[in-house]
């Protein structure tokens, strides 16, 4: 019978979008006992969290790059990164300046008009905020590089708060990247001050990276606007025992907050990253956090790249983030594939726009941009543009304030929608849910009963879960013109579940359903969410 039902699974996907199919037996986990409901309401902070990030990066605040910030290199630096920056500023201006100069820097990276126009023009729901050792607090610099200069980062991490709380009063989410960890995730200026990958394969980097972010995630419990924590930045790729540290830190993390979502570094290599986040099954007795994957897309540094025209390169878009095919859908068997795009842009190289005409560029920019915008929308969970502040504003194709002042990338578009329509489509959607929840759960069983005759189903699990996930998925459409995120919010706009995969995880650990047929509340769980999506033209 089960070889049975894993064919019917095969021929019902071939035959129908419906997603009313059982996950495949091979994977399927020993059936554990129901346990009681714990689900209600979805919340401000699930909003944050949850809905598709239609995001930027905030880099080279706390943690500079040159070529971003050069006014923050005074004459004596001596390379591109934080720890050159401070250095020739302690040197030059002495501890108290250099505090100074650098506390300016953070206070005034984001204005009350930037939020406002990152909130009423551009529709950013969320910032990526990467940050470093350092800006946890001078005694976190100790026996490092930065311990010299440590007193210039006395009061950095009351800056981050500061920066969350104001994001958060204009309704958006901020997610904490730890972007230059000790010894350097990676070899780039932006990572380390050596130029060497040294976090991998060194305990004592290992350990102290781990508890700093254990650290993080306490202090994040008490920081409203918190959408989650990355674990590291662009890993290097087949990091000495990554996954290893990632499941230390989960567990680390998990001591604090078993609720903060958390982003990983595919370390260039999303197709491994997913087989390990497929194993990690949300049954398994292993921490709940929910686990993101953070892959960068730019297509502007390879040879490949360089090698192909802007045309060349925007056909390539359309197999983009193929790995996912076949991997998400199914967590009643497998653990959760969640990807978002942490880094992109607009730029191409040189090269590449010497294969074309110069008055081709601008449009070309556009559709660029434009693809990349829907591709994401499409397949990830959200996507961050590298970058909003650098000294040379609005940043070109780098520029996030640029490339949306120009439309050459766009939001979604129900992000735009008035008021009055979010709230007329809510009312549309209510009015047609007797009959869709009917319509749904009809096509479930006729399926089942043809397929299977004989066989016993729980349908009524069917219904249970269509019935939350269309709940959900209204709850989240309509909570910003709710009033949810708070007056300086554009009343403007819906949101959609994004991260789909982990908010999944989350209701289906909630329901407490653990039995043989846990698999049917799932499918009627997403079911839902797709029917409301549907109806209100999302």
């Amino acid at each position: 019978m089960k070889k049975f039902l894993s064919k019917a699974k095969v021929a019902f996907e071939e035959l129908t979008d419906s997603d009313s199919q059982p996950p495949s037996s091979s994977q399927k986990p020993i059936p554990q006992a129901n346990q009681p409901s714990t689900i209600g309401p979805p919340t401000a902070l699930d909003l944050l969290r949850y809905r598709f990030h239609w995001g930027t990066n905030l880099g080279s605040i706390f943690v500079l790059e040159k070529w971003l910030s050069g006014s923050m290199f005074v004459g004596s630096s001596s390379g591109g990164h934080e720890l050159a920056a401070v250095t020739a500023a302690v040197n030059e201006l002495g501890l108290d300046g250099a505090r100074a100069k650098w506390e300016a820097h953070w206070r005034n990276a984001v204005s009350e008009q930037d939020f406002q126009w990152l909130v009423r023009e551009a529709r950013c729901t969320s910032i990526r905020l990467p940050i470093g050792y350092f800006t946890l607090g001078e005694e976190w610099c100790r026996g490092t590089e930065f311990e010299a200069v440590g007193a210039v980062y006395m009061n950095a991490w009351s800056a981050v708060r500061d920066l969350v709380a104001r994001a958060r009063g204009w309704g958006i989410g901020v997610l904490l990247d730890f972007h230059f960890v000790y010894g350097g995730a990676n070899g780039e200026h932006h990572g380390c001050a050596t130029g060497r990958a040294e976090l991998w394969g060194n305990g004592t980097n290992l350990e102290r990276t781990r508890r700093a972010l254990g650290w993080i995630a306490g202090q994040a419990r008490g920081m409203d606007g918190v959408l989650g924590l990355q674990i590291v930045n662009e890993a290097t790729h087949n990091a000495e025992g990554m996954y290893a540290f990632y499941e230390d830190v989960i567990r680390e993390v998990a001591r604090w907050d078993e609720s903060l979502p958390l982003y990983i570094s595919d370390a260039w290599d999303l197709k491994t990253a997913l087989a390990w986040t497929n194993g990690r099954h949300p049954f398994s007795g292993a921490p709940r956090n929910p686990v993101l994957i953070d892959t960068h897309r730019y297509y502007t540094f390879s040879d490949k790249d360089r090698s192909q025209s802007p045309q060349q390169i925007i056909s390539r878009l359309g197999a983009e983030l193929g790995e996912l095919n076949g991997k998400e859908g199914s967590l009643g068997d497998r653990g959760e594939a969640q990807v978002i795009i942490g880094e992109w842009s607009c730029v191409l190289d040189g090269q590449t726009w010497g294969r074309v005409r110069p008055e081709e560029k601008d449009g070309l920019v556009t559709q660029f941009g434009r693809s990349q915008s829907q591709k994401w929308q499409q397949k990830a969970g959200g996507s961050y543009f590298w970058t909003y502040k650098m000294d040379w504003m609005d940043g070109g194709e780098w520029g996030f304030a640029e490339q949306s002042k120009k439309w050459n990338i766009t939001p979604p578009q129900y992000l735009t929608l008035p008021t009055q329509e979010v709230r007329n489509r809510i009312g549309a959607a209510e009015a047609r849910r007797g009959e869709l929840a009917h319509t749904a759960r009809q096509n479930h069983e006729n399926y089942w009963n043809q397929a299977a005759p004989g066989k016993l189903f729980e349908h009524q699990l069917y219904s249970d879960g269509w019935n939350i996930g269309f709940s959900d998925a209204q709850k989240f459409f309509g909570m910003r013109s709710d009033g949810a995120l708070g007056g300086n919010v554009a009343a403007e706009g819906g949101d959609r579940i994004g991260c789909l995969e982990i908010w999944v995880k989350k209701r289906l650990l909630e329901s407490g359903q653990r039995g043989e047929f846990v698999w049917i509340w799932e499918q009627g769980f997403r079911a839902g969410v797709g029917g409301f999506n549907r109806c209100v033209g999302m």
